[in-house]
């Protein structure tokens, strides 16, 4: 798949077959989708092309207004997105920044500057609850008698739904929320995962009751950064690690701001793998890119009254997870062969 940030680029496709969304998670919904996207493309001979963007668009707004908590809480980075783009196969994807400049397009100039001069679109695939330009003003109606007059298709497709439930990002952050993993994997069509590159944090870890972990390592963890502000989950989870060995690695891991130890702001996603991969020695799983499916949540983020209260709580946590894994072994398994 090919990547670009924004639409004024030489290798960019002269004529596509679009969708426009941000796509945040890229859900079952998402998906079908862009499976139709996909075969509209083919069927008329062209490349399959999203357009999503980033900030949000209401990450914009929120900051604009001065009003952080109207931003949404983040499902997924945008490397994970663009991931899952790629895996659904779509061949192109334009990165739009949302900022003062596209918010202020009216309806009718981001259909000809954008659509039309920069995209060539010739076929634009929408939700059935897509809005666009200026204060929101145009809709499928909009789009589709634009089309009309300047000979682009315009199709729009309806809810999807899952056991009776309509799919979207928003049911994706209420399912997050609750910390109901299952939900949120039916939601997906897949585990929820995080990914990214290994990066050093503070090592405390390493001297958090070193005997506690039955060796001189301590807690050693895995350091990854989610790049927003507001992650849609948030807690102590049972996880496994993709990318360290062959086998992916059973761990259990913290997502959130670590209160105990430092001020809160970043969001980091720490991980305790159980069973570190002899070959990578002490430090050799930085600057690797892991993928950390988050499989089920043991607790909520708390703040702990010292490092030895902290430590108690790893420790039970790890007993936590261990004890999940035990009894979801076969489960397990089975999910490793239904992706195969």
């Amino acid at each position: 798949m090919h990547v670009f940030r924004g639409f004024h680029h030489p290798g960019i496709a002269p004529a596509c077959a679009l969708t426009i969304g941000n796509f945040d998670g890229v859900h079952r919904g998402h998906q079908a989708m862009l499976a139709l996207l996909n075969s509209e493309a083919e069927h008329r001979g062209l490349p399959s092309c999203a357009m999503t963007f980033e900030p949000h668009p209401r990450d914009f707004f929120a900051a604009k207004l001065g009003k952080p908590e109207l931003a949404p809480a983040r499902i997924a980075t945008l490397r994970d997105k663009l991931s899952e783009l790629d895996r659904c196969g779509i061949q192109q994807t334009i990165v739009l920044r949302f900022d003062e400049k596209l918010a202020s397009l009216s309806a009718q100039d981001f259909i000809s500057k954008v659509l039309v001069q920069g995209l060539g679109a010739k076929y634009v695939l929408v939700g059935d609850d897509f809005r666009f330009g200026a204060k929101r003003q145009g809709d499928y109606a909009t789009l589709d008698a634009a089309g009309q007059a300047q000979g682009f298709d315009v199709a729009r497709m309806m809810s999807y739904e899952v056991h009776g439930q309509r799919v979207s990002s928003s049911a994706v952050r209420e399912s997050l929320e609750r910390g109901d993993m299952d939900a949120t994997a039916a939601l997906l069509g897949r585990p929820y995962s995080i990914s990214g590159h290994v990066v050093h944090g503070r090592k405390l870890g390493r001297s958090l009751n070193q005997s506690a972990a039955g060796r001189g390592d301590g807690f050693r963890t895995l350091n990854l950064r989610f790049a927003h502000a507001k992650s849609a989950a948030m807690g102590i989870y049972a996880v496994l690690v993709h990318g360290l060995a062959d086998q992916p690695v059973q761990g259990v891991a913290s997502l959130g701001v670590r209160p105990t130890v430092e001020d809160a702001g970043r969001v980091l996603l720490e991980v305790h793998c159980f069973e570190w991969p002899v070959q990578l020695g002490i430090d050799g799983g930085y600057g690797k890119l892991v993928r950390v499916e988050l499989l089920n949540k043991l607790r909520d983020e708390a703040y702990f009254d010292g490092l030895d209260a902290l430590t108690a709580a790893i420790r039970q946590d790890a007993n936590d997870a261990r004890d999940y894994f035990a009894t979801h072994a076969a489960h397990l398994r089975q999910t490793t062969r239904d992706r195969i």
